[in-house]
């Protein structure tokens, strides 16, 4: 003869119910802790700053979109090695002349638009442990392209 335990039907009701409110405040607690994710590739972003960026263009396609929203942006980086293969994964920190980082972020493909205000910067991209700087200068409306080549073999 064998013995189980015997739950009253309402008792596995109650048990059922409880579990499916802990996991569903376990989700609700991983939701608010969980840290605010990064733009995805050809989607425009505002940093912490306030500027508004866009990065990507690994496809064709994505490539051609980011073109048709040149307009929106006053600066473009670009991003190859010396033998013109596209490259991504470039750490850029973008600070304007008083030293103030305005956009510190992690590029996703071989282009980063974004939108400064009119000035002086200091734009540094490092891309596996290699920085490059450059000075730039940019006026409110106007596409400023800056390029950044790395030697092929890094």
């Amino acid at each position: 003869m064998r013995l189980t335990p015997h739950f009253p039907r309402t008792l596995c009701n109650v048990a059922q119910r409880h579990t499916s409110a802990f996991a569903l405040a376990l989700l609700a607690i991983s939701v608010m802790l969980a840290p605010p994710a990064s733009g995805k590739s050809e989607e425009v972003v505002r940093a912490p700053s306030g500027v508004m960026y866009v990065t990507g263009g690994v496809s064709s396609e994505a490539v051609d979109l980011l073109k048709s929203m040149e307009k929106d942006f006053n600066l473009k980086l670009v991003f190859a090695n010396a033998s013109g293969a596209f490259l991504s994964d470039v750490k850029v920190t973008i600070a304007d002349a008083s030293g103030h980082v305005v956009l510190d972020v992690t590029s996703e493909g071989p282009l980063l638009m974004a939108k400064l205000a009119a000035g002086s910067y200091r734009v540094d991209a490092n891309f596996n442990g290699h920085p490059e700087s450059h000075q730039i200068t940019v006026a409110a409306n106007k596409l400023v392209t800056v390029d950044f080549r790395w030697p092929a073999n890094w």
